[in-house]
């Protein structure tokens, strides 16, 4: 019927291409449903990000392959080629910037860290091909480091999807997360979040409650959460609107407790919340508070663009950690051929 029907409209219906079209965007439809349903019902999930990249990653690939013309072979391959160059030069530049201004350690040598390893992903395979042993753990390498650069890639895109959403809705309770602190006063980047949830606070009226949350370091002379009630009363804030969590020294910890003190201040009533972090550390937070079941939405204050990429790849290790599994499971499939020749033998 629907050919007879094409057909009277002067035009011919090829089966053998709808099908051959059909079989080439199943992939970015079944990838984009699988994002449109994770999204809508529950946008604070890891998955997300990587439905959203691969659809686009299969739609682009789908578009080159229709209209690809010489020239954009050319560009695709200049731009493969010059990635690695670009990037490590960046990170280095980066982290000498970060080590100059605060000082070296683990986190400041992250950005170079992983300029190294983008140089070893490109660099190792063109001296391997020698040896068998070598070449077979290149290619666990090189795998490896493919579904590295691929959820790298779709955080850093995703991260930034989500502090964009619309946040309208007014919060019973604002978090605002520890960040360190400069004797007794907060660090810059402590101020700026406590300055941003401030904001929050007055665009919906002056109501709702604080919940300051953050231990006592071992190097600080008080905890992070009295540091930030300071700020916030210095700031015209009523001491009963706020909450002092001071056991924490993780976020995780910060929300766990953050959640007991609202529970037994709400008297265990569901309530809105507000989690307010640096911008790089948002999805992170949100993550882990859809997993401790909170309610909450996560909002960022701004970062210097200085120490951002260095920010977002300890995020990037965070989350990797909390989502190892892939990894396994690739290790497990380049084992899986030797361990069939061994029982085979």
């Amino acid at each position: 019927m629907l050919e007879a029907l094409i057909k009277d409209m002067g035009a011919n219906l090829d089966w053998q291409m709808l099908v051959v079209y059909a079989l080439f965007f199943s992939p970015a439809v079944i990838l984009g449903i699988l994002f449109t349903r994770s999204f809508l019902r529950e946008p604070r999930q890891f998955r997300n990000a990587i439905y959203l990249l691969a659809t686009i990653l299969w739609l682009v690939l789908l578009l080159i392959l229709r209209f690809s013309q010489m020239w954009t072979v050319y560009v695709i391959a200049a731009l493969f080629a010059l990635f690695p160059i670009v990037t490590c030069t960046f990170l280095v530049i980066n982290g000498i910037i970060v080590i100059r201004r605060e000082g070296l350690s683990l986190t400041s040598l992250l950005p170079m860290g992983l300029a190294l390893f983008i140089l070893l992903m490109y660099c190792v395979p063109m001296y391997a091909s020698q040896d068998e042993f070598l070449l077979g753990v290149t290619a666990l390498f090189f795998f490896e480091g493919l579904w590295f650069s691929f959820t790298f890639v779709a955080l850093l895109m995703y991260s930034w999807l989500y502090r964009i959403l619309p946040k309208n809705r007014r919060y019973d309770y604002i978090i605002i997360h520890g960040a360190g602190l400069d004797g007794e006063k907060p660090t810059p980047l402590l101020a700026g979040r406590i300055d941003r949830a401030l904001e929050l606070w007055n665009r919906q009226g002056c109501c709702g409650k604080f919940v300051a949350s953050g231990g006592q370091g071992d190097d600080e002379v008080v905890s992070e959460a009295q540091a930030m009630y300071d700020y916030l009363v210095e700031h015209g804030v009523p001491q009963e609107a706020i909450l002092m969590e001071d056991r924490s020294r993780t976020t995780l910890e910060n929300l766990k407790y953050s959640q007991a003190l609202i529970n037994a201040d709400a008297q265990y009533q569901e309530c809105s919340a507000a989690m307010v972090t640096s911008d790089f550390h948002v999805f992170r937070c949100a993550e882990y508070a859809h997993n401790l079941g909170i309610r909450a939405d996560g909002v960022g204050s701004h970062t210097r663009g200085w120490y951002w990429p260095t920010a977002f790849i300890r995020e990037f290790a965070a989350i990797t950690k909390a989502h190892f599994w892939p990894y396994l499971v690739i290790a497990a499939l380049w084992l899986l051929p030797s361990v069939i020749r061994i029982i085979g033998a």
